[in-house]
């Protein structure tokens, strides 16, 4: 360990992912000397085109929509200082139920003992003690979410490598006040998407359920402008609109659940890598 630098690698969907979800903790551990690591596993091609055209409509270009999407990540990630940008570079499954879950190339239909096997590569390069990712619904169901949760935790069991693994999550005590801001400013809500068992799952966990609280207020700029970087995304707007301010208190707090850790480090916990500092 004395002979380099702690390690986080976060592996996320889509472009915007990593601000939206997990911003925070990536401004914070680039301020504090960690290594950080992004895996994108898609080109984002099922996103909004220019004039926020939707996939499959007249005047959406794939092509354009992931050359787009490339420059925002990469302006997200300056913005939040991150070490390393990896692409795996499948095509974009788009929401659960459209015909581009079947496209060929697709993540969604990818085998996950292939694309696990290339984020294992990764995982052998970089060497995380702490890895970042989705839990078995993706968060909120959406399929290149799942597959990103399945390769992680193929990839993890595989190599053996992560001291300590987590999903994102979020406390239901807030979610009545996140769509309360969400109305406020704007945002359509949608109803979270059906699991791949079809059930219709809760977004987020009772509190007594989240194992690690970090305080990313104080990154709350960064993660602020890592998601204005990504402005094409219309969904994403309605962020932007409450300002820096209220953005960093609805949004500074960050929250996961520990699912493999070797440290012993006591719970609950406020930092993602205890035990390993």
């Amino acid at each position: 360990m004395a002979d380099r630098p702690l390690t986080l690698m976060a592996v996320h969907a889509h472009p915007d992912d990593e601000a939206t979800g997990t911003g925070g903790i990536l401004a914070r551990c680039a301020a504090e000397g960690v290594q950080t690591v992004l895996v994108t596993c898609t080109d984002g091609g099922c996103g909004d085109g220019p004039g926020g055209v939707k996939p499959n409509e007249p005047g959406h270009d794939p092509a354009a929509v992931i050359a787009m999407r490339r420059a925002e990540l990469e302006a997200s990630c300056a913005v939040l200082k991150v070490s390393h940008l990896e692409l795996l570079g499948y095509s974009d499954s788009g929401m659960m139920g459209w015909p581009n879950n079947d496209a060929p190339g697709s993540f969604w239909t990818t085998p996950v003992d292939d694309a696990a096997a290339r984020l294992g590569e990764l995982m052998q390069r970089y060497q995380p003690d702490v890895v970042v990712t989705y839990d078995e619904n993706g968060f909120y169901g959406h399929p290149d979410h799942i597959q990103a949760h399945r390769i992680t935790m193929a990839a993890v069991a595989s190599t053996g490598l992560p001291a300590k693994v987590y999903w994102t999550t979020a406390p239901r005590s807030k979610m009545q006040e996140f769509m309360q801001v969400m109305r406020e400013y704007g945002a359509d809500w949608d109803e979270p998407e059906s699991s791949v068992d079809g059930a219709e799952p809760e977004i987020g966990l009772p509190d007594a359920a989240i194992t690690t609280w970090v305080d990313t207020t104080d990154f709350g700029s960064q993660k602020f402008d890592a998601l204005a970087a990504h402005a094409s995304q219309s969904e994403n707007i309605f962020f932007l609109r409450m300002g820096k301010e209220k953005f960093a208190q609805l949004m500074g707090m960050e929250t996961f659940v520990r699912v493999h850790d070797t440290t012993g480090a006591a719970l609950p916990e406020d930092d993602l890598f205890a035990g390993l500092r």
